[in-house]
């Protein structure tokens, strides 16, 4: 078994101080890969004893990582995104747990590209968070963007293991 991400080394590309975003993101993605290889479909949207569904934390895992480096960018949401936040949970027996899987892929790959793109002299940039326009900086949001994904995976983890 490897090391944990963040001691294989710098990842090329990422500027210096943005390594331990690109690392948490990166050893979250390895994480809810082997949390969830085969978890049931079934029950996916199960929420044991009311805590939040594998579903949930899924799609969370990817809308918040969207949601926090559009911030970063200076960027307010749009429409797609407010969508998606509002439908986070929403039991849909369409999805199947390799879709949200795969979905976090995709945005852990959009994330390190932009990490790749963000010059580390704009970190202490000011950026407003949400409707309430609440203040933040640019490596605010990034380095809450992984510590809040490394929280989500710690609850997927249990309710993966409450529910196999």
């Amino acid at each position: 078994m490897p090391p944990e991400v963040w001691l294989r080394g710098p990842l090329p590309d990422i500027p210096r101080l943005l390594q331990p975003v690109a690392h948490a993101l990166l050893q979250a993605l390895e994480e809810v890969d082997s949390i969830v290889g085969d978890f049931p479909a079934q029950k996916l949207w199960n929420r044991p004893s009311g805590v939040a569904s594998v579903g949930f934390h899924l799609q969370h895992l990817t809308g918040v990582v969207d949601r926090l480096f559009t911030y970063a960018r200076g960027e307010r949401l749009n429409e797609d995104q407010a969508r998606v936040l509002a439908a986070e949970g929403t039991p849909d027996p369409r999805i199947a747990t390799e879709d949200l899987v795969a979905g976090f892929h995709r945005q852990v790959d959009r994330a390190l590209d932009q990490l790749r793109r963000t010059d580390e002299a704009t970190l202490t940039d000011y950026r407003n968070v949400g409707r309430a326009q609440l203040p933040s900086t640019v490596l605010g949001l990034l380095v809450h963007a992984a510590e809040h994904t490394q929280r989500h995976v710690g609850q997927l983890l249990v309710t993966v293991r409450v529910q196999t």
